[in-house]
């Protein structure tokens, strides 16, 4: 075990020397690449200030809120068009022709709606999580087992009884592996979209602040704040589905 966590730490080992080298060649180099010191140093100055903590804690905020938004809106959509075939014959076409659109394709036209505002920050974020909750809410309700939908026609259960008592228990593992997915869209929409509307707090618009000031360390701790931010989030929501779903296959 621990041999394999050795292993797991060699490739990134190497990266920040050959990281650490390609910085210490020219001047060019030591811009391009940041000597790791300098990027520890901006990572202190950052921490000290406040600023790391502030700009994390409004992208993380940001990201639950549209997630949250796009979660609830998803499986609804989703079991409205898994259970009613007039629906699925109304909507599905729209949306499948919709989600085709690559998210950070629709800033400029939601900031003409909206401005550049946290609201449509907000609306990014939740079509973002939005559309994997409709399609995994949608493929697990149409995949309940046959004898669950027998059961519940034996049981003489309403629309309501069959959807609470049988399909959406069944369907659960699909609509929290759809959790998963629109947890990691949502966290990387949540920052591309503080990239293109650079107001506000946000790890997004503090990149763009550090790249007006040629601050280069400062983006370097932003991505490697991203990049950990999103592991840990993604590992958590894995542990807590897992004991959400003790009875179930895991995603």
């Amino acid at each position: 075990m621990k041999l394999n966590a050795l292993r797991g730490l060699l490739l990134p080992l190497l990266l920040l020397a050959t990281w650490e080298y390609a910085s210490r060649q020219s001047t060019a180099g030591a811009y391009a690449f940041v000597p790791l010191a300098q990027v520890g140093a901006a990572l202190a100055e950052l921490l000290g200030n406040g600023e790391l903590l502030v700009n994390l804690w409004a992208s993380l905020l940001r990201t639950c809120i549209g997630l949250a938004v796009g979660i609830v809106a998803g499986t609804a959509l989703g079991a409205l068009m898994a259970l009613s075939g007039l629906a699925n014959r109304l909507i599905a076409p729209l949306f499948h022709a919709l989600r085709q659109v690559p998210m950070l394709g629709w800033i400029p036209l939601i900031a003409l709606w909206l401005g550049n505002g946290e609201s449509a920050k907000l609306l990014i974020v939740s079509l973002a999580a939005l559309y994997p909750m409709v399609l995994n809410t949608f493929e697990s309700l149409r995949q309940v087992e046959g004898q669950h939908r027998e059961a519940a026609r034996v049981l003489m259960l309403s629309r309501s009884q069959q959807l609470r008592l049988i399909l959406l228990p069944a369907a659960l593992p699909g609509i929290v592996a759809g959790v998963l997915q629109a947890l990691a869209f949502a966290w990387v929409t949540a920052v591309g979209s503080e990239l293109f509307l650079a107001s506000g707090a946000g790890l997004g618009s503090l990149m763009m602040n550090a790249e007006a000031g040629a601050r280069m360390e400062i983006i370097l701790v932003c991505v490697l704040c991203i990049g950990l931010c999103g592991y840990v989030m993604s590992w958590l929501c894995t542990l807590l589905a897992r004991r959400l779903l003790r009875g179930h296959p895991t995603p």
